[in-house]
């Protein structure tokens, strides 16, 4: 069964057309990420969680986004060397895109109606905000960008939706 969110067609960072069908039956973390942001060491994090759980059936999916104080400005291959040679990211990444506002991908126009902990949804606050989405493509979690990848909550939601 493909879900609305699983059919929009996205981009890899190499320019390839994809979307979130091809992880049909895997658990998914999507993040927006960037390269310069006080936040981003979270790559190291989310790395060891796409390496401990990918036997298990999750895949952690980086959305580059330059919408943040331009904290993301390289191109294509500066983001891809940046990430792979400092913090050793092998989990794909997909194009540059916005996640807020007039030109915010149909991807995320999906994915922000989610509610967070505190029942909220709407705009992404800033960069490394997550979103959880279960097996069968329903996004069942969203955590906001100060809450690290590892953090209780993030991992006991994605032990809850791992595929049995």
């Amino acid at each position: 069964m493909t879900t609305a969110i699983q059919n929009i067609g996205i981009n890899t960072l190499g320019g390839v057309p994809t979307s979130l069908g091809e992880y049909d039956g895997r658990a998914v973390l999507l993040v927006n990420v960037a390269s310069k942001c006080g936040l981003t060491p979270q790559y190291g994090a989310l790395e060891k969680l796409a390496t401990d759980y990918a036997q298990r059936g999750l895949t952690v999916i980086g959305v580059p986004c330059n919408q943040f104080m331009g904290q993301e400005p390289g191109t294509a291959e500066e983001i891809q060397t940046f990430c792979s040679t400092t913090y050793g990211v092998t989990f794909p990444l997909l194009e540059k895109i916005e996640v807020n506002g007039e030109s915010r991908h149909p991807l995320y126009a999906e994915l922000v109606e989610t509610k967070d902990a505190d029942g909220e949804s709407g705009d992404v606050q800033w960069n490394f905000e997550k979103f959880l989405i279960a097996p069968d493509g329903t996004v069942v979690n969203r955590f906001r960008p100060r809450t690290v990848p590892d953090a209780p909550e993030v991992v006991e939601a994605i032990e809850a939706v791992l595929p049995r």
